[in-house]
């Protein structure tokens, strides 16, 4: 559970916000902190000259009044502001006896009072809460009049602490809201991402198990994801493509090893035997037996071609070729059965062009090209064999009036063990594109449905 995707990514995701929440909280809980303390301290100080310069208007008219000094009525002050007042005290008069200040000497603030605002944290007597305050000179005539004290106005700092923690128990509750609310979302998007993943990954156990007719999930909006899936799918269809290749191969192959196989054993048998005893017999059972052979080998080469040119191991031997006389060769070889059959077998040539390539392969590429047209064309039918001459190229153009190629099929047709009708090894066409590949050249096809097609290989026209 702990190492699976649909929980890492909502856990990442979650562990992501919570982070970057925590890391926004503690810099907005700071700044907060900051600005409390600052306005704090902006409001004591206000207040305490305020204070004081009113004590002093009212201390110098009681003076020229010749009257007692005014009464401060310190509790109610406190009372009305919520803060505490004291008094520094350094020469009379005081703020009266009966003012109801907390009377402090120089030494138990610890700030040096220079004789204007000054802000501070202590801790008075009598306390043990730690205050902010701001501490106010009382001058007798004005900012060039004889200061003699200060008044304290302090406010608990625990008072602060308290606006501190409602805030934070409000960030710490839309911390919660939001990490259910992200929770929700990742789990979704998790969801989401993973069950089309999790669907592969079924499908892919289903296919290494050799079930290539899974179910592959469409997954919307495409993305990663979707890109995935969609070569998924065309891999699957490409291995269910092979099997069957696979068993068409086989059973092409049996097929196709048994027949010579069991008309060698029939003839040999017939020999050891003495079933055939006079000469011409003989002389034909042999015949036989050679020619089967020989359609062997020609099966086992191609296998061996095949595998040779997949693993890049094929060697191309380098010559002189005359195009010509390799033609005849190639038309020559097929014209026997296009009499019996009574095909048109028609061979034109353009000149004679000498090339540097394999002979060899360019032969077998040719006639694996007629062995198709032969095969297809039906009897009667007409198939022409071309040399042409051109630009740097060399052409062999072998046309048929077969059945034709549809669109589907074109690109098949050169796979190898794939046949339209199930006979055959399906090993020509492949072997004769990838012979044309390793000698520079192609094979290019047109075709029509119901009337034919045109299979061309193109070669480069080099000298030495």
């Amino acid at each position: 559970m702990l190492n699976s995707l649909r929980f890492r990514l909502p856990a990442l995701f979650l562990a992501g916000i919570a982070l970057s929440g925590l890391v926004t909280s503690l810099i907005a809980l700071r700044l907060f902190q900051d600005y409390t303390r600052n306005e704090t301290l902006k409001e004591l100080r206000q207040e305490a000259r305020g204070l004081a310069d009113l004590y002093a208007e009212w201390a110098v008219r009681a003076i020229d009044e010749d009257r007692a000094a005014p009464s401060f009525a310190a509790a109610k002050l406190e009372a009305a502001t919520g803060d505490q007042l004291y008094e520094v005290v350094l020469a009379s008069p005081t703020l009266g006896e009966d003012s109801g200040l907390t009377r402090l000497t120089k030494n138990q603030v610890p700030q040096e009072l220079s004789g204007r605002v000054e802000t501070f944290e202590f801790e008075p007597p009598g306390e043990d809460r730690t205050f902010l305050a701001a501490a106010y000179p009382i001058r007798l005539g004005g900012d060039n009049g004889v200061t003699f004290s200060y008044l304290i106005v302090a406010k608990p700092k625990a008072e602060l602490r308290a606006t501190w923690l409602t805030l934070l128990s409000r960030l710490g509750l839309a911390f919660l809201v939001a990490l259910v609310v992200v929770g929700g979302l990742a789990l979704y998007l998790s969801n989401r991402i993973t069950k089309p993943v999790l669907a592969l990954s079924d499908a892919a156990d289903e296919v290494s198990k050799g079930r290539y007719d899974v179910e592959v999930p469409h997954v919307p909006g495409g993305g990663e994801i979707g890109h995935l899936a969609n070569r998924f799918r065309e891999m699957t269809a490409r291995l269910a493509e092979a099997e069957e290749r696979e068993r068409n191969f086989l059973m092409s192959v049996s097929h196709e090893l048994r027949t010579p196989l069991t008309a060698i054993r029939g003839h040999v048998a017939a020999l050891r035997e003495g079933v055939v005893t006079d000469p011409e017999s003989i002389d034909a059972s042999l015949e036989i037996v050679a020619e089967e052979a020989e359609r062997l080998g020609r099966l086992v080469g191609d296998v061996l071609d095949l595998a040779k040119l997949d693993a890049h191991r094929f060697t191309v031997l380098t010559e002189e070729v005359d195009m010509g006389r390799l033609l005849e060769r190639a038309y020559s070889t097929f014209s026997e059965e296009a009499r019996q059959r009574g095909i048109e077998y028609t061979s034109e040539s353009d000149g004679a062009p000498v090339i540097v390539s394999d002979g060899d392969r360019v032969l077998q590429i040719i006639s694996n090209l007629l062995s198709n047209a032969f095969r297809w064309t039906p009897d009667g039918g007409r198939i022409d064999l071309e040399l042409q001459s051109s630009n740097g190229t060399v052409t062999v153009d072998v046309a048929d009036t077969g059945p034709g190629i549809d669109a589907d099929a074109r690109e098949r047709i050169f796979r190898p063990f794939w046949s339209t009708d199930g006979r055959g090894t399906g090993l020509g066409l492949p072997i004769a594109r990838e012979l044309a590949v390793a000698l520079g050249g192609r094979i290019e096809l047109q075709s029509e449905v119901g009337k034919g097609s045109r299979f061309r290989l193109v070669l480069p026209n080099r000298g030495f």
